[in-house]
């Protein structure tokens, strides 16, 4: 994988920025392209927050369908083998890839996974990177006690450190512009 910096990131046009970073929200590109014209970025950390801000900013229905763009855990996706490379390698990475599953893990997934669609009507979504199995098992029983509106924001909230992540794989975090 290719490593950018700061100055590389800022030299993109909108176009190739998309190509490059487009994968950072997951099947959402357009987060990207409308953050784009906000730049130059001083520091990766500002590229991760204007994302954010455009994120925050957009309707309720865009946020809703990048929730949903996101794979259940231990899915049919997962199962399929049809993940993003970027969310199989955080599935794995978090024990949930198929060689680290019993076949009572799979199960409390599958039954998590329909119980949480149900109940919000968006997939269970949480930053792999920072959870391990057990973890993410207790998420799952914590927040199914959430409100509508607690799990929706909780869901984006995971989405943005999701995002931060795959955008440090990518970008080093070179001296700030104007020596600041």
């Amino acid at each position: 994988m290719m490593m950018y910096t700061i100055s590389d990131i800022n030299a993109l046009t909108a176009d190739d920025a998309v190509e490059r970073l487009g994968g950072l929200f997951e099947h959402s590109p357009w987060l990207v392209r409308e953050t784009w014209p906000e730049g130059p970025f001083a520091t990766v950390e500002d590229v991760h927050v204007a994302l954010c801000q455009t994120l925050q900013s957009a309707s309720a229905d865009r946020q809703l369908a990048l929730i949903n763009a996101h794979p259940d855990l231990v899915g049919r996706a997962a199962l399929a083998g049809t993940l993003t490379r970027a969310s199989a390698g955080e599935q794995r990475a978090a024990g949930l890839g198929p060689e680290d599953l019993s076949a009572g893990d799979a199960e409390r997934f599958t039954r998590y996974n329909t119980e949480y669609q149900a109940r919000f009507g968006f997939p269970f979504v949480i930053c792999a990177r920072e959870n391990r199995k057990a973890s993410i098992l207790a998420g799952f029983e914590r927040r199914l006690g959430n409100d509508y509106e607690t799990e929706r924001r909780t869901a984006l909230t995971e989405i943005e450190r999701i995002a931060w992540y795959r955008l440090a794989d990518l970008v080093e975090n070179d001296p700030p512009l104007n020596g600041e």
